[in-house]
């Protein structure tokens, strides 16, 4: 069953999260574990972020640099199978325009359509290490409504090669990100809402939303999607606090803003394990709010990270 179908479906508001590939060479026996400590509480599905090549350089013994391209945390797709057959749940893969070109888009497409994965998040994805703007590859998508409408008309059947005879379409449900805070290269907040209903209009049936710390921010965005004739379901993505720097390195990563009450909370803490126990109530309070406001459910940031999810999602479902 599809995202989109386990929304309308369900009978109350749906638990997912989102968990990072291993670093290349590690087991993905530590993803396993993540998911055994938040199976029982019957996730409707699991993201799987993808991520690009980067490009870093190092000196050789003649003391030029040499270039290198690497991709850190690869096996986005192949992991998101293992997971899926093992645990009989649904999977949903990031598919990124930065970093890939059209063709290559199409071939991963392809091959998610061949293991049975029929769920997707498109999008764009963050500019490349050292560079100030995103700069889509050769022949690819520079924004994400582009990448939406190449995976919607594979849905029609419709592929890059025009020549081809009797192709079968796809059956992807695609989810695409919104920010509440608006994104931080959009000029204002009403363009980046005009941006994201081209990205709906595009045929992505849900959306999901970059982290934020306070509810009034999401509910002000919400309402303002609806006034823009936005009615696809909106997923609220959130992330408990788990260590005294984040609140130093998340609004700085993800260009948000922290609630002064949460940042006064944190400054009192200690220890790490006591900034954790401050994030831990704090998520279960958003959780709880947001469920009583009627969201389609919550999608939970974990970088890997389960214990302190498992105890907010035990007390807010």
């Amino acid at each position: 069953m599809s995202v989109i179908d386990k929304i309308k479906n369900a009978s109350g508001p749906l638990f997912t999260f989102e968990l990072l590939p291993p670093l290349k060479g590690h087991s993905i026996e530590r993803i396993y574990t993540t998911i055994d400590r938040l199976i029982e509480f019957n996730p409707a599905y699991i993201n799987f972020t993808s991520h690009r090549n980067e490009t870093t350089y190092h000196e050789r013994p003649d003391g030029l640099l040499e270039k290198k391209i690497v991709r850190i945390r690869p096996g986005t797709i192949a992991l998101a199978a293992a997971v899926k057959y093992k645990y009989n749940i649904t999977v949903v893969p990031h598919i990124l325009c930065g970093g890939f070109s059209r063709e290559e888009t199409e071939n991963v497409l392809i091959e998610m359509n061949f293991l049975g994965i029929d769920d997707v998040l498109a999008l764009r994805g963050d500019p490349q290490k050292g560079d100030r703007r995103f700069i889509a590859e050769k022949d690819g998508h520079t924004n994400t409504y582009e990448l939406v409408n190449q995976i919607n008309n594979m849905n029609n059947g419709k592929y890059l090669e025009s020549s081809l005879e009797d192709t079968s379409p796809t059956n992807f449900c695609i989810g695409v990100a919104a920010y509440p805070e608006k994104h931080f290269e959009a000029p204002n907040r009403q363009i980046d809402i005009e941006n994201l209903k081209h990205k709906v209009e595009s045929g992505a049936c849900y959306i999901v939303t970059q982290m934020f710390f306070d509810n009034r921010i999401f509910f002000s965005f919400r309402d303002e999607c609806r006034k823009v004739g936005i009615t696809v379901p909106i997923i609220p993505g959130i992330k408990p606090i788990s260590a005294l720097n984040d609140v130093k390195l998340l609004p700085q990563a993800f260009h948000i803003d922290l609630p002064n009450d949460l940042v006064t909370e944190v400054e009192k803490c200690k220890t790490d394990k006591e900034a954790r126990e401050v994030g831990v109530d704090w998520t279960t309070m958003q959780s709880q709010e947001l469920i009583k406001e009627g969201v389609p459910g919550i999608h939970y940031y974990t970088l890997g990270r389960s214990d302190n999810v498992a105890r907010i999602v035990k007390a807010s479902f």
